[in-house]
């Protein structure tokens, strides 16, 4: 890599916290946890805890592979340094899908937040409303990440109020009790929930991808990869003991599977417009948040893979002061457009659960082949790690699993139709 193609490592540790804290607290809460109770009910809050257990053992294995190999691009570098060329270019592209996939379901869920909060919209079509919201979210981008992250913390710190807002409310206006039914315990929906519960706390693996780009590496990706679990799953937890409150005090079932937002679903809890309007605006501004760091994440995979022509090489090159992979950003902007054409949040958010499965899969791969060393954390935590995602991800519906093969497969054909014409054109 020649200095030309090098990052400027300009985020500290509180930089890269909020970066992995801006890329969870958004669709994770507000998309995710709500699919997990109407799959689950109560039970969520099992699913919620071994999603958790799930991330730690991979946050470890990522934080221990970036900690040794600070560059942009994740477990696409890693696959390629560990394992073989062809495995690393399956863990980036499957990354690609995955959060591209967020991405789309961050910009779709950004929408119908404004419309419910705005209903002079309700006739705009959420597709235009999502293009447009990801189009500010480009331009912010281009512009750097020193701004990128400044906007981030303030949207993070806004978030977790939000948050606390509705939990308050929630706990506060209910006559909360947690009932575990065993009767209504179905293993399947627990596991499947489970699944699509992991997606939401992977937001820590922005703090990998862009790991060329943070100060002291060794040091700080660690203890961002940390603080950031910590957050997620006392927020993550919270929040779902909320949500279950709401519907053991309630008569609000029937409400919940249909409910498209957790800012409809504290209107069933709660009297006053204020604390929803307030709920409904940080709901927004998370999916904002989300889409900005999904952005970020995803076009340094884009620069990793263009620099070792898995990519066309033309996407490798950056602006003028090293700042940001601009043309990155603009491809990895393009197809999150393409994925929120679907307009379907469920159907893009299944999608990202597999692929992200299979991307951290071979992460926790890569961390077992790694020397003794270099490693920070036992064996037994990449191999729980693995052993998690590969057992969960026959639990996504099978309509994705086969979607997302056959994205794989076109991702090979992208491989092999750019090595190939770079042998033909070799760059200087």
């Amino acid at each position: 890599m020649n200095s030309s193609q090098q990052l400027k490592r300009v985020v500290g540790l509180p930089g890269a916290v909020t970066l992995g804290l801006g890329s969870i607290l958004g669709t994770g809460v507000f998309v995710s946890l709500l699919f997990a109770v109407q799959l689950a009910g109560e039970w969520a809050i099992l699913s919620v805890a071994f999603a958790a257990a799930l991330a730690v053992c991979n946050g470890l294995s990522s934080a221990q592979l970036a900690a040794s190999h600070p560059v942009s691009g994740g477990a696409y570098e890693y696959g390629y340094r560990y394992l073989t060329p062809t495995l690393g270019f399956n863990a980036g592209w499957m990354f690609l899908i995955a959060k591209g996939a967020s991405a789309a379901t961050a910009s779709l869920a950004f929408a119908e937040c404004l419309r419910q909060i705005v209903p002079a919209i309700e006739h705009i079509d959420l597709r235009v409303s999502a293009g447009l919201t990801l189009a500010v979210v480009t331009v912010l981008v281009l512009s750097g990440v020193r701004r990128s992250v400044r906007v981030n913390t303030v949207i993070v710190t806004i978030v977790l109020v939000t948050l606390g807002v509705f939990s308050a409310a929630a706990l506060t206006t209910s006559n909360w009790q947690i009932r575990l039914n065993t009767a209504e315990f179905t293993l399947n929906d627990v596991l499947r929930a489970t699944a699509l519960c992991f997606v939401a706390y992977t937001g820590y693996g922005r703090v990998a991808t862009m790991g060329e780009e943070i100060s002291e590496p060794s040091k700080n990706i660690p203890r961002a990869v940390i603080a950031t679990l910590v957050i997620t799953s006392f927020v993550y937890l919270l929040v779902t003991v909320a949500i279950v409150a709401i519907i053991n005090s309630s008569d609000s079932h029937r409400f919940l599977q249909t409910s498209k937002s957790l800012d409809s679903l504290l209107a069933v809890s709660s009297s006053s417009r204020l604390t929803t309007a307030i709920v409904g605006f940080g709901a927004m501004l998370a999916m904002f948040g989300v889409l900005l760091n999904l952005v970020l994440g995803l076009s340094r995979v884009v620069l990793a893979m263009a620099r070792r022509q898995d990519l066309p090489s033309y996407f490798a090159g950056l602006s003028p002061d090293g700042d940001s992979p601009q043309r990155a950003v603009v491809l990895v902007a393009v197809m999150i457009g393409v994925l929120a054409l679907s307009g379907d949040v469920l159907r893009t958010w299944s999608m990202s659960a597999f692929a992200v499965l299979i991307y951290y899969a071979t992460a926790n791969l890569c961390a077992l082949r790694q020397p003794a060393e270099e490693r920070r954390y036992p064996r037994v935590i990449p191999m729980a790690g693995l052993c998690g995602c590969l057992g969960l991800a026959p639990f996504i519906d099978l309509k994705t699993i086969v979607g997302g093969v056959v994205l794989l497969v076109v991702g090979l054909l992208v491989k092999v139709l750019a090595n190939t014409r770079q042998r033909k054109s070799p760059v200087a």
